[in-house]
């Protein structure tokens, strides 16, 4: 892409950063075949049908530079884009004072900290769902994660620490001017979306409800491996594209793809994601 998908809400300019892609599978979806789920990205017109793509976003507005989410960092070769394509933009980590954090899964929390552990964003407050920062941080939820997540765990705590002495945590409500936290259980316990609004115009950032939108927007039974609770995630899914498509909300998500923002239309009994213009 040569153009960085860009929105004005109001006074906020929200900018889509890209961090790059993971390796998915569709094997990860449940009630839904692998088959069956190929077809709709083929129908939808994704040529890699498993790629998921991760976004970051950028606000910037009222004084304040914040960034939603870091990336992967390169965390099992996920992302590792953020801060090149967030030079293109014209901001340096040093720039960024705050961090919202949707949850704190290994391709959002990556890149908080460099290779040494050394918070990346060394000007930054870290400000996160009181909830998701104690599941990751409790020894018991620790021991009975398989081997594969407790690498998870620590990649979690390492950017918790890294942050010690900048950690805000909250429970609901405005977490900043004009920033309002929305709670979307499933995903994880503490996933959490970030409603913006200035001067009555509204953008959500509703983080992970998807990772992929051409199926999981028109089928939100449909959900992924990586859900803490999937019946949970569906059911916060379902509920929210409700809502989107009512408000006609302009939506943002960190794995909605390379064009980073939407609107949700229902046609023909079940909705469907449609692209928003750039600005």
């Amino acid at each position: 892409m040569t153009d960085i998908p860009s929105q004005q809400v109001g006074d906020l300019t929200i900018t889509a950063i890209s961090d790059g892609y993971l390796a998915g599978s569709l094997d990860l979806l449940s009630n839904i075949a692998p088959a069956d789920a190929s077809h709709m990205q083929e129908k939808a017109g994704v040529k890699d049908h498993a790629a998921i793509h991760i976004s970051c976003y950028l606000v910037r507005g009222g004084g304040r530079t914040i960034l939603i989410d870091a990336g992967g960092g390169g965390f099992k070769q996920w992302g590792g884009g953020l801060k090149a394509n967030l030079a293109l933009a014209g901001v340096q980590p040093s720039g960024i004072d705050t961090i919202l954090l949707t949850h704190a899964h290994p391709d959002h929390v990556g890149g908080l900290v460099s290779a040494s552990g050394e918070a990346a964003f060394p000007n930054a407050e870290l400000v996160a769902h009181h909830r998701e920062i104690a599941f990751w941080q409790d020894d018991g939820n620790l021991s009975r994660a398989s081997g594969r997540a407790r690498g998870n765990f620590f990649l979690a705590r390492q950017a918790f620490d890294g942050y010690r002495d900048r950690l805000r945590t909250f429970d609901a409500g405005e977490v900043l001017p004009g920033v309002t936290a929305m709670p979307l259980p499933g995903h994880t316990v503490g996933h959490t979306g970030y409603r913006l609004e200035s001067c009555d115009r509204n953008l959500l950032v509703w983080g992970d409800v998807v990772h992929f939108p051409q199926i999981q927007v028109p089928r939100p039974d449909v959900s992924i491996a990586f859900d803490q609770d999937s019946h949970l995630a569906a059911a916060t899914r379902s509920r929210l594209l409700d809502l989107v498509n009512s408000e006609r909300l302009l939506i943002a998500g960190m794995h909605l793809g390379e064009l980073g923002f939407a609107h949700i239309e229902r046609a023909d009994g079940s909705y469907r994601v449609i692209y928003a213009q750039l600005t």
